[in-house]
């Protein structure tokens, strides 16, 4: 995900308080502590079953469990449940659940549109011409995605741009729709990772008390070993795993979703990445983005202002009939009534995977809230974490089940953040190491459980693809449960931790380098 670039003096100065403890608010639970981790444990439970028993991918089966999960939890608080419920509202209203949603909201409507304006035809022509076919397609897929996603600093925006745009071009030139998610999934896992205007990266950076640019550079060697893996991983797999071949079972289609005039729409991409580069907010990068694509499709033709917005409006209304004119307004069956476009299609798809984010959140509060946080704290420290390589272990390892159960990234980072400083701070490990183990496994993992918000964003992104083409089937969509073996950097980025925590590789102490050093090697 991604903010303004800018680096506050305090974490809270963007992210409110977070997900902070504060006693006079806390719950108490029968059980003890550890059970205000039952709703987020609960609702981990019923998503394995869902889509890893069952393969069902319904994001709104999933809110369904998170409610579920949230009554089961109250139903162990003690006294009155009336702190429960405000908590709920707490979690709910924390900025880190905006952040993502906002992320969605503009990033569904730029790919919607461009989607429209035909830059997957452009895409498809440029995939044949440059004789990149399916076997290299997903470490294609994979290096511009990470490319995009370092660039703009929100690898949720582009999960959803590339599902819409690339994940298509993929399938109809014959690459396997599995592994082409995943690789799309680790770009964007190396540019959340990266991105200096990511929010991962700025929150592991200001809650470990370290700079961004420090940060930064001290963690490319980690991203690099796991991606020079990743890559040629994608080559060999592209070659081992076939597509569905449309290509051949359609003729001619190839030819047909083939036009070089959609790569004009490479213009706007590049307006996106240029203006957040120049340090602009994801918003605002994306909007003029946005404006860009549509006037494009517009002078040219690509595609009309009704297939971005369109009201259409009974056409018995003397009102309606008046406005007909409008390029915005078409007449139909008063039973055919609604809004629709691009711009429509791209923030809709998207309504049930903000509720679920809101209700995680919330209950990850409960979780903070209710004590099992400060509980995994004295646990890891009193027993667990008792040398160096050890607590950088329990550090890599907490982190990833702190994700397991907080499936929004940020979100995640800013509630272990805390203990991370403490346990690295207790036998003097450095403010970028610490700011790397926090941001590596959060970047990773947020993309590969498939109940993560970064791998469901993508898989929401999908679901209109069968509405978008004729020849996209609903067999051609990729359950959550399937693409997790394939984020390929994902996973290797978080065993390259495993590793370095246990062997040393990378350690430094606070001693060895202050603050801002990094940067200027």
């Amino acid at each position: 995900m991604s903010t303004d670039g800018g680096e506050p003096d305090d974490p809270t100065d963007e992210y409110g308080e977070g997900l902070a403890d504060d006693e006079e608010r806390s719950i108490e639970f029968y059980g003890g502590r550890w059970m205000s981790a039952l709703p987020l444990a609960f609702f981990v439970v019923w998503a394995v079953f869902q889509s890893g028993v069952l393969q069902i991918g319904d994001t709104t089966g999933l809110v369904v469990g998170m409610l579920i999960a949230l009554i089961v939890g109250m139903l162990f608080a003690k006294g009155d449940w009336k702190q429960y419920a405000n908590t709920i509202f707490e979690g709910m209203t924390q900025p880190v659940a905006a952040t993502a949603i906002v992320a969605w909201l503009w990033a569904g409507m730029f790919a919607d549109t461009l989607q429209a304006g035909g830059f997957v035809d452009g895409l498809i022509w440029a995939a044949l011409a440059l004789n990149i076919g399916a076997e290299l397609f997903p470490a294609a897929a994979f290096i511009l995605a990470g490319l995009l996603a370092t660039g703009i600093g929100t690898g949720y925006g582009t999960v959803v741009a590339f599902t819409t745009l690339f994940f298509p071009a993929g399938v109809l030139l014959g690459a396997n729709p599995v592994l082409t998610f995943g690789a799309i999934l680790s770009g964007a896992v190396f540019g959340d990772n990266l991105a200096p205007v990511s929010d991962t990266t700025i929150v592991s950076a200001v809650t470990q008390n370290s700079d961004i640019g420090g940060v930064v550079s001290s963690r490319f060697k980690y991203a690099i070993v796991a991606a020079g893996i990743a890559l040629p991983a994608y080559v060999v797999a592209g070659n081992l795993m076939g597509g569905l071949d449309i290509a051949r079972q359609a003729e001619g289609l190839l030819a047909q979703n083939s036009n070089p005039l959609g790569l004009i729409h490479l213009l706007s991409v590049a307006v996106v990445i240029g203006t957040a580069i120049q340090g602009r907010h994801i918003v605002e990068a994306i909007s003029w983005g946005l404006i860009v694509t549509a006037i494009l499709n517009v002078i040219t033709g690509l595609a009309s202002v009704s297939d971005m917005l369109v009201f259409r409006a009974p056409q018995n209304s003397g009102i309606a009939q008046s406005l007909s004119f409008l390029p915005f307004i078409e007449l139909v069956q008063s039973a055919e009534t609604a809004v629709g476009g691009s711009l429509y299609t791209g923030a809709a798809g998207f309504f049930p995977l903000i509720v679920l984010t809101l209700l995680i959140v919330a209950g990850a509060q409960i979780l903070v809230r209710g004590g099992a946080f400060e509980a995994m704290q004295d646990l890891l420290l009193g027993s667990v974490a008792t040398s160096v390589r050890r607590a950088e272990l329990t550090m890599v390892l907490g982190t990833a089940g702190v994700n397991a159960m907080i499936t929004i990234n940020t979100a995640a980072e800013i509630a272990i953040a805390p203990y991370i400083a403490r346990i690295g701070e207790r036998f003097n490990i450095n403010g970028y190491r610490r700011a790397n183990i926090l941001d590596a496994n959060t970047s990773a993992l947020g993309y590969i459980f498939p109940w993560g918000g970064g791998l469901l964003a993508g898989y929401t992104a999908m679901l209109g693809l069968p509405e978008q083409y004729g020849w996209f089937t609903q067999s051609m969509l990729v359950n959550p449960a399937q693409v997790w073996p394939f984020v390929f950097h994902g996973w290797l980025l978080f065993f390259v931790f495993i590793v370095a925590a246990v062997t040393g590789f990378g350690l430094e102490y606070t001693a060895d380098r202050e603050t801002g050093e990094v940067a200027r090697v």
